[in-house]
């Protein structure tokens, strides 16, 4: 298999099979990330995904769903996504899903034509790191797009008919601003149809803008009940039937719930958390993380 660079993939695709399509990402630009700052964006050549999906036919011929890898696949063109799209399907002729992640800033430029077009090719479940919804905290961590862009872009997803998952990253508004970052978030998620929302704790590591900024003063980290406040707002405000899970590695106290059925059973382990755990105990987990 031809993998380069970063390969990552979401907790909830472990079941997928993992396929290079891109490698790197087209931003780069995000101040709290560092995946990618090395690796510059390009397109795997026909051949090698040629190559790759027979050697993936030979091992498990039916395989149902696809995921590609690279940090933001959906990036490609409507005709190239198309051309790999079929080429999947030619190979794998059991595949029902081809899965992967996107940014808002991709949607732009297809239209809900192509979108439709793409999801009957089985183009389906779109990982999107929007990280929040409050305006202000799009800005700080330099997403390159606004809160007005992700409900127009995702409204366009729901015409397609294409799922959608959001990332949701606490801790990212800096200290003080997490009930800000947790209401405008549930308002604007509210208003769109994400299968299922993935909760990140931000974590600063070495060699992010970001970090620097804290080092500098420039931005401070909010603490760790503050973020379990946060989370505990943003799941009280959410107006949506949704997955929530909040059980990746950064996050102190793991959980998943169904919303809102286990909406007070979920602020209230929260809560009981915040009660017993003392801020030292959690930070000094959050100060072990060498990795996500």
């Amino acid at each position: 298999m031809h993998f380069t660079g970063r390969t990552w993939r979401p907790p909830y695709e472990a079941q997928s099979v993992p396929l290079q399509v891109t490698a790197g990402c087209t931003w780069r630009k995000c101040r709290f990330c560092g995946l990618y700052q090395n690796e510059t964006f390009r397109m795997s050549p026909m051949e090698e995904l040629e190559e790759d999906l027979a050697e993936i036919k030979a091992v498990q011929p039916y395989a149902r769903r696809v995921f590609l890898t690279g940090a933001n696949p959906f990036a490609m063109g409507f005709e190239q996504l198309s051309l790999r799209a079929m080429t999947i399907r030619e190979h794998l002729i059991k595949c029902q899903t081809i899965a992967m992640f996107a940014s808002i800033r991709d949607i732009k430029a297809k239209s809900v034509e192509e979108l439709q077009r793409l999801r009957a090719m089985g183009i389906n479940g779109l990982s999107i790191g929007t990280e929040s919804g409050d305006p202000q905290t799009l800005h700080l961590a330099r997403k390159g797009y606004t809160a007005d862009d992700i409900f127009v872009q995702c409204q366009k997803l729901d015409k397609a008919g294409i799922e959608y998952y959001f990332i949701y990253m606490t801790g990212l508004a800096g200290r003080g601003n997490a009930t800000r970052n947790a209401r405008k978030s549930a308002a604007l998620f509210s208003r769109l149809n994400p299968r299922f929302i993935s909760v990140d704790s931000l974590v600063l590591f070495p060699g992010t803008e970001l970090y620097d900024m804290a080092g500098q003063g420039q931005f401070i980290p909010a603490g760790e009940k503050e973020r379990l406040r946060e989370l505990q707002a943003f799941i009280s405000q959410l107006q949506i039937r949704v997955h929530l899970f909040a059980d990746s590695k950064s996050n102190f106290f793991p959980f998943t719930a169904y919303l809102p059925r286990d909406r007070e059973r979920a602020v209230g382990e929260l809560q009981k958390v915040m009660d017993t755990v003392s801020e030292e105990e959690m930070a000094a987990y959050r100060a072990g993380l060498d990795s996500l």
